[in-house]
């Protein structure tokens, strides 16, 4: 009589897994073992453990695989493009469901979800990005749109185009918002200038600057609590 074949080693890990995740809940689980529950879902057949590690060993955290360009994903080991469009369809997922939330609140009065909203968006951006949320009289966001987007170290954004498109949207407040690619969200001198351009350009039209917030993988630094505005 023919002995059975031996299961392989992973199966029993990814059942322990699966068990860990649906009875402790997933914050019980690691980074990479996140990971590893989302990669058995798109790699049936493999140990993925080495994968989910090798991807967290190469891009240092969890937000900053999802942020990873697919050209990126797919150099390591084990992550072909469809493993890669997976992960760009959760990242995706992740970022909507932070502007969701924005946008049925008022900004102001989500401080907190606004925070992880610029977060996710920029924190690993590697062009500096400038972006404006238009805000309408209840402080609801009209629009999220991109005003400069440049180099490493600089995005230019003129006063004059802000103060246009605030008035088409009918905007009634701004919060302006970009990212320093070097990680640290110290303010520069030039972000606090550009910061009262924008602010004495409006000011006219009634329409209110509330902050500017800077956006690193070292955090968010808002002008206004730092006093800067």
């Amino acid at each position: 009589m023919s002995t059975p074949p031996e299961e392989p080693h992973w199966k029993g890990h990814r059942d322990r897994l699966r068990g860990k995740l649906l009875t402790r809940g997933a914050t019980a689980l690691s980074n990479y073992e996140v990971l590893e529950v989302l990669l058995m879902a798109f790699i049936p057949r493999r140990d993925v453990k080495p994968i989910a590690k090798a991807l967290e060993a190469r891009f240092g955290s969890l937000s900053a695989i999802l942020a990873a360009p697919t050209s990126d994903l797919i150099k390591v080991n084990g992550v072909g493009e469809t493993v890669a469009a997976y992960l760009k369809a959760i990242a995706e997922l992740n970022a909507r469901a932070s502007r969701e939330t924005i946008q049925k609140k008022p900004a102001i009065s989500s401080w907190s979800a606004l925070i992880d909203y610029v977060r996710t968006e920029l924190q690993h951006e590697k062009r500096e990005q400038f972006r404006i949320l238009f805000l309408d009289r209840k402080n609801q966001l009209i629009a999220d749109e991109i005003m400069g987007h440049g180099t490493v170290d600089h995005a230019p954004v003129y006063t004059r185009e802000v103060a246009r498109r605030a008035l088409e949207l009918h905007a009634s407040a701004l919060i302006l918002v970009h990212n320093h690619p070097s990680g640290d969200p110290t303010p520069s001198r030039a972000d606090i200038d550009i910061t009262r351009e924008i602010i004495d350009a409006l000011d006219p039209f009634d329409i209110t600057v509330h902050d500017h917030l800077i956006a690193g993988t070292g955090g968010v630094t808002s002008l206004k609590s730092a006093g800067l505005i």
